[in-house]
This record gives structure tokens, C-alpha cells and sequence, in this order.
């Protein structure tokens, strides 16, 4: 998948003396789009190319220079107002692997085959497409199917829910394509080419070599099947920087992982966003939140120094959002000055739901594809970063559900009438987080506040209980344990209302301003 140069004829010898020269070769606009630049296609100037650190810019005549490293991806940064040629699965193919000896041959799945020597002209082409400062992309966070059948699930209920889709410039998934069987990086390709749109991916921990013996070969069958594993590309007035924060194998014991940055990728952050207008959004999306726990002073989770070193790198831009995904549940994670954030107004992290949800577990619905509900309680699904000049919003889409389900409400079907009960009314609102306002009123009345609170989700405990105290097999597979829920409110449900069914409606604004409401009922009975 890496960029076809069509004028150029590649020497069958390596050479010593080539190795040592720069990289040099041309952007241009490749008017007629066949990736081959005729005489009168002219060069773009002022665009970036990296090599995955250094970053520069092209010249008046769409020429660059880049230093040359032993093995290297280069990449063109894509400019606003054009788009990289897509190749038969609709992704980018705008940048060149130089590996002259080939990815380890001793991995399990395999990497690039030896590349040889550089052509003497490295031309990248470009196509003009008209964008909008107003745009949606389209997010999906861990499909990680292990087999060919979770494939054909996430085909089923995410792929092609969303086939064809119009008004949405680009789709990107948040890393863990699979689930460690790097040979299903193909059928997820597949998959996801049904989709119509320019598919960005970015790398994961189950999307490793386990062979790698250091971190910057951990990305080898990725980097063959999808190109760099740290890229950067822009659209309208918004910057993304897409990033491999995986460290493999973890150097604290040479064993699993870490979250964090290696050096060189710290080091193309601090070049890329050299050529970034201060006014522009920058978007982040990596694989692990930067999430540690607040008396977590080792960062179990990512490597403090890394988040520490980001937050320094970004601390000239006010507008910023991060976005990962990894934990198979549902939060909005702010970064404040106690975290190493240097802004006085919290960076936000959108640690997104996922498209296999609890990892493909649960009953199986009319379809034949298990339910999935992750285990904060959060139905899988996708979601869509809406960007407007600098500014975003995110929309969460329940998969197989109207768009306006936002939240799902729990409570008593039953309640005996004038007893007191500790029962009460729990909505779980998808992308909700502490601060938004959730209220409820019953049969028009009043309206109340409800009560936040981080516990486990009672619809989600009451679908384990079904699993464990069914006397035969239930379809599916049971879901993961429950983990606390950080978007849950509570609300006292009433017992002195006249005998009979009586409505409930809950409205729940979340930090973008967007009110969402839902109704549902329960009905009151005398005790005979």
C-alpha cells in the first residue's frame, strides 16, 4: 500500500554511498489524479513532509529535503483543501516505506519485504478536494475481533449501519483493529472499505508484533498493512496528530505494556506542530487514554513523563482534544493544572465507546450478533467528531437504536404505593460526565435534579444476574464483570402518587449544550 511512482525505475543494487545522501522528491498537484506526474503538473509549495521526526516544508516549486534514516516511513502531511489518492480500500497513499533489509523475517505475521534503495526523486501526489471549515468525521473505537465470525458481527451491526454514508469527510478507527491475529488486519480492511469513505487507522496494543524485542519494531505488520503508525494530516482549521502510544515490550520489566512515547515520536510532535497555526483545533488520537489515577505517582497506566512532555508540547495551543479508546467502557477525561496541564481551562480527553463493545459478549440479538454492552453500561456503537472552525462537538450513536437514545433508564416496574422504597430512578447517560445536568419530572410536573453518582450500573448488573441464575444456557456469551460507571444519576421515584401508571421524563444536557430527553413509566399498586 505504499505510494505507487510510476516515473521512476528503481536500480536492482544497493548502494552505500545512497544510503548516506538526503531524501529528496516533490509534492505536486496531480491534476488528472493518476498518480503519475506529467510535464505540466506543477509543484505545491509550502506543504509538509515527514519521515516520522523530522518535519519539513516544501519549497516555491513543491521540492523537499529530509534526512535519511536507516529504515523510515515518509509521509506527506496533507493539507486542507486536498486529499492523498486512495487506493482500492479507500486509504491514503500518501507516503513511501524506505526499509532497505525488510521488516525481522523471524515475526510470527509479517512485515515489509526489503525495499532497496530510495529512487533518486521521491514525488508525492495530490489531489484537490473542496472542504469545509464544517465537517463531521466518523470515530470507531476497538472493533478487536479475534475471529473471522467477530468480523462478520462488526461487519454486521457497525459497517454496514453506516454504508454509504453521506456529509462525513473521513472515518478513523482508535486502534485495535484485531484481536492479536494480525492476519484479520485484512478482513477488517474489507470491512471497513464498505463504509464509502477515506478510512484513517491508527495502532493498538492487540495490533503488535509480539516479537519485537524493542518498541520501534512492534509496529512492523501494522506499518505494512496501513502505512506510519505516527501521522499527522489537516482538514479545515483542525490539526490531527494520530499516534502509536503503546510502549513494547514495557520497560519496567520487559513484559506486556505501557502507555507512553518514545523519543523520536515526542520529537515529530514538537517539529509537526512547528508548522500549526495557533488558532487551528488540535485533534490527538492514540490508542491508551492518558489517564492515571490521582495517587498514581508511577503512572501504572501511561508513562508520566510522556503525558508531562505532551502537555509542555501543546501548551501554546488553546484549542485542543485528545481521543482514545482501549478500555472498552465510556468517559470524558479532563486533564487540570494538578494533572500537568499548563492552561487554565482543562484539556479533554474523549475516551471513546467501543464498536465490539464488551468485546462481542452477551445474548445474542434477532440478527445472530451478540449484544455487547460494555460494562459501565454503555451499548456499543460509533461516534462523530463534529468540527466547526476551531470548535467540536461529539455525538455518541447507539448501534442498531435511533439516534436519540442517548441514555438508558433503570427503575422499578412495580412500587407498592405510600411505602418508602430504597429503589429509585438511574439513568445512565452515554456521554455523559460529573457537572452535566440531569433532571426528571413525573407525569409534567416539577422538575428535579438527580443526583450523580460513579457505581456500577444496575441494567447492566441485572443482565449478569440473568446469566448467572438461568437454570439453561442463555445464547451469547456471558459479558465481562461491571466496572464503575462514570455517567450515572440517581433520583427518588415517588410511591404517593394515585394508584396506576404514571410517565417519567428525563432531560440530560451534556458539556456541548445538546438537551436530550426520554420517557418511560412505571406503574403504582395498592398491596391486596
Amino acid at each position: 500500500m505504499k505510494v505507487v511512482i510510476k516515473s521512476i525505475v528503481f536500480a536492482s543494487f544497493v548502494s552505500t554511498s545512497v544510503f548516506a545522501q538526503n531524501i529528496k522528491g516533490m509534492v505536486y498537484h496531480d491534476e488528472n489524479a493518476n498518480g503519475k506526474r506529467e510535464r505540466k503538473e506543477i509543484g505545491l509549495a509550502n506543504v509538509a513532509v515527514s519521515n516520522g521526526v523530522e518535519v519539513v516544508k516544501t519549497d516555491a516549486k513543491g521540492a523537499y529535503t529530509l534526512p535519511k534514516r536507516e529504515s523510515q516511513v515518509i509521509f506527506v502531511i496533507k493539507p486542507s483543501g486536498y486529499q492523498s489518492p486512495l487506493n482500492e480500500n479507500n486509504q491514503p497513499t500518501n507516503y513511501y516505506i524506505h526499509k532497505p533489509n525488510g521488516s525481522p523475517s523471524d515475526f510470527k505475521y509479517a512485515g515489509s519485504k526489503p525495499t532497496g534503495v530510495l529512487p533518486a526523486s521521491l514525488d508525492f501526489p495530490l489531489v484537490k478536494k473542496e472542504e469545509s471549515d464544517e465537517f463531521k468525521v466518523l470515530v470507531f473505537g476497538d472493533p478487536q475481533p479475534y475471529t473471522q465470525q467477530e468480523v462478520d458481527f462488526f461487519e454486521k451491526d457497525i459497517v454496514n449501519e453506516v454504508a454509504g454514508i453521506k456529509n462525513v469527510a473521513f472515518g478513523l478507527s482508535l486502534g485495535d483493529l484485531v484481536g492479536d491475529d494480525l492476519s484479520l488486519h485484512n478482513p477488517y480492511i474489507k470491512a471497513v472499505k464498505k463504509v464509502g469513505l477515506p478510512w484513517y487507522n491508527l495502532m493498538g496494543n492487540h495490533d503488535m508484533n509480539y516479537d519485537a524485542k524493542v518498541d520501534s519494531l512492534s509496529d512492523e505488520t501494522f506499518e505494512a498493512n496501513f502505512g506510519p503508525a505516527n501521522y499527522s494530516l489537516n482538514y479545515g482549521k483542525v490539526h490531527f496528530i494520530v499516534l502509536d502510544n503503546i510502549l513494547y515490550p514495557d520497560p519496567r520489566d520487559n513484559k506486556g505494556y505501557w502507555g507512553g512515547f518514545r523519543e523520536d515520536q515526542l520529537k515529530f510532535i514538537e517539529n509537526d506542530l512547528k508548522h500549526v497555526s495557533k488558532d487551528h483545533l488540535i485533534v490527538l488520537a492514540f490508542h491508551i487514554p492518558l489517564l492515571n489515577t490521582v495517587d498514581d505517582k508511577e503512572g501504572n497506566a501511561f508513562r508520566l513523563k510522556d503525558r508531562n512532555r505532551l502537555f509542555e508540547l501543546l501548551k501554546d495551543y488553546p484549542h485542543t482534544l485528545s481521543m482514545s479508546a482501549h478500555t472498552h467502557l465510556q468517559r470524558q477525561n479532563f486533564y487540570g493544572k494538578a494533572d500537568g496541564w499548563l492552561q487554565e481551562k482543562p484539556h479533554h480527553e474523549y475516551n471513546a465507546g467501543t464498536t465490539s463493545g464488551d468485546w462481542y459478549s452477551g445474548e445474542l440479538k434477532a440478527n445472530g450478533t451478540p449484544t455487547s454492552t460494555m460494562r459501565d453500561g454503555t451499548p456499543k456503537g460509533y461516534a462523530f467528531l463534529n468540527l466547526k472552525g476551531n470548535q467540536y462537538s461529539i455525538d455518541y450513536k447507539v448501534a442498531g437504536k435511533d439516534a436519540a437514545y442517548q441514555m438508558e433508564v433503570f427503575l422499578p416496574k412495580v412500587v407498592e404505593k405510600r411505602k418508602s422504597t430504597a429503589a429509585g430512578i438511574f439513568v445512565n447517560f452515554f456521554m455523559g460526565a460529573k457537572g452535566d445536568k440531569v433532571t426528571y419530572s413525573v407525569d409534567g410536573g416539577k422538575w428535579n435534579n438527580m443526583t450523580y453518582m460513579e457505581t456500577m450500573d444496575p441494567a447492566f448488573l441485572s443482565t449478569l444476574f440473568k446469566f448467572d441464575q438461568s437454570n439453561v444456557l442463555l445464547s451469547g456469551r456471558r459479558p465481562s464483570n461491571a466496572e464503575t460507571s462514570t455517567h450515572l444519576w440517581r433520583g427518588n421515584i415517588p410511591s404517593n402518587l394515585a394508584v396506576g401508571k404514571h410517565e417519567i421524563e428525563v432531560k440530560a444536557t451534556d458539556r456541548f449544550g445538546k438537551t436530550h430527553s426520554q420517557k418511560v413509566s412505571y406503574v403504582i399498586e395498592e398491596r391486596k
